[in-house]
């Protein structure tokens, strides 16, 4: 899963059953409670009708995004007869050319930023090929794969990136950013739930295969109704002129800027960390802890908690500073992560454990890395940094890197415990030892260089942060005006 898709910085547990609408609701409301835990106006005028409506979408891409990247794989591995291996290779070229367009698509952005016509777009695009991808014909094969992944993908990309752009245009100063994404988030936690709890419920006895068809009828409806909400009823992004760069001088221009480049560097290690565990998650839980009914339960203490944490989360980043904060959601993963791995069969207590624990740290990678990049980007246009940045090239690249993490991750991971004798279902020790250390050790050693690089790039990534907890008052109200333009 990615940054715009729930757990993109942690470990991600299971998909399944059901029992979610509590969930979903308490997600909705934490994406709301945004600022302290308070669903009130901010101090930058932003109130919760603004911040609830631009989260809204958050919902189904997020909906969307959990089948892609969980479901697909074992869909056609093990539902229509496709050998693991093939399906990595599949996923692995289709998800490198995807990612490469991203960059573009962040460009074509910059040259026309009209944020809600390329969203207007994209949606459309998207709800056909959810369709053809989780209910595909008899005889479905390789290259049906391959090509809806990419059109899924690609319209994916084109909404998601204008979404994200939207959101670090429209805020004014760097808690309303933080609110801002975490009202995303909070929304898009609350769709992750919903589609991982859905699939069990629908099939009725059917099947996975037959749960995942009709899952992509309810997500019409469910697009089509916060799209129209955040279309409608969000805050219009501010009007800006047309970046003329060239393709190239432009897409360079963003990687040349040294906080945005280290910030992305660190987002990749990091996200590489959560990418392993997140394609290899059902096997796990189903061959390693043997545990397949309590799959759906797990994803949902892990997003509750998640969920539970953004205001938390939001809190600790007005304290000592966003960086800090994400630092300390890194270090909490690792902590808890380091024990799945020594996990078999009937662990089940000690694996929820670590999901709610890991979902906390999660809070802290969905809420603070794409506020700590808005705040880049509105340095860049008061000319507070080197170079101005472009949204969309930003946010471009940001969908690169994500999806090629999960490219990585599908397409070595998987391939990996082939060739280390793993296969679904398999129940031979040094099978499932194989896929227990793929799942739980290999992440640990790119989270930790995630936490060395972050900190060893601090003053890059986040410049002049020393104040050791908030401003006062009277202070506050004066950089928030300077932020806003206003004067003193």
């Amino acid at each position: 899963m990615s940054a715009a898709t729930p757990g993109a910085g942690s470990p991600a547990p299971a998909a399944m059953p059901s029992g979610g609408a509590d969930a979903i609701r308490g997600a909705a409301a934490a994406g709301g409670g945004l600022a302290g835990g308070e669903l009130g106006a901010g101090r930058d005028g932003t109130d919760a009708r603004a911040l609830l409506a631009y989260g809204a979408l958050g919902l189904p891409l997020a909906f969307a995004a959990l089948p892609i990247y969980v479901h697909v794989p074992r869909l056609y591995a093990d539902g229509l007869g496709l050998s693991l291996a093939m399906v990595g290779a599949v996923l692995l070229a289709a998800r490198i050319l995807d990612a490469v367009t991203d960059p573009l698509i962040g460009w074509a952005n910059d040259r026309l930023p009209r944020r809600r016509l390329w969203i207007v777009l994209a949606l459309p695009a998207l709800a056909a090929g959810m369709l053809g991808l989780l209910a595909p014909p008899a005889g479905a094969g390789a290259v049906w794969l391959f090509a809806l992944l990419v059109a899924v993908s690609l319209a994916y990309s084109v909404a998601t990136i204008a979404y994200n752009a939207w959101g670090a245009e429209v805020a004014s100063t760097p808690d309303a950013r933080t609110r801002f994404v975490a009202s995303r988030e909070g929304f898009a936690l609350a769709g992750v739930v919903l589609a991982a709890a859905l699939p069990g419920a629908l099939a009725a006895g059917e099947g996975e295969a037959a749960g995942l068809a009709r899952l992509a009828w309810i997500f019409l409806p469910l697009l089509l109704l916060f799209g129209v909400w955040t279309l409608w009823r969000a805050p219009a992004p501010p009007q800006l002129a047309g970046a003329d760069a060239p393709v190239w001088a432009g897409l360079r221009g963003a990687l040349g800027e040294p906080g945005f480049a280290r910030l992305l560097a660190v987002f990749a290690a990091n996200g590489i960390a959560a990418a392993i565990p997140s394609a290899t998650v059902l096997f796990f839980v189903v061959d390693v802890l043997e545990a397949a009914q309590l799959a759906g339960l797990f994803l949902v203490l892990y997003f509750i908690a998640a969920a539970a944490s953004l205001p938390l989360w939001v809190r600790v980043s007005q304290r000592v500073g966003k960086l800090r904060a994400w630092l300390a959601g890194m270090v909490l993963a690792v902590a808890v992560f380091a024990w799945a791995g020594l996990l078999g069969s009937g662990d089940v207590v000690a694996y929820g454990v670590i999901c709610v624990l890991s979902g906390l740290a999660l809070g802290a990678d969905l809420s603070l890395p794409p506020s700590l990049l808005a705040d880049l980007i509105a340095q860049g246009r008061r000319g507070e940094r080197a170079k101005p940045l472009e949204a969309g090239a930003c946010f471009g690249w940001w969908n690169f890197v994500t999806k090629a993490n999960l490219a990585l991750a599908a397409g070595l991971a998987l391939p990996l415990l082939a060739l280390l004798g793993y296969a679904p279902g398999a129940r031979d020790a040094a099978a499932v030892a194989a896929l227990a250390g793929v799942y739980g050790f290999a992440p640990l050693v790119l989270k930790l260089a995630a936490i060395v690089l972050l900190w060893r790039w601090r003053q890059a990534i986040e410049p002049g942060h020393t104040r050791p907890g908030p401003l006062p008052r009277s202070r506050r109200g004066k950089e928030d005006r300077l932020e806003r333009g206003e004067g003193a």
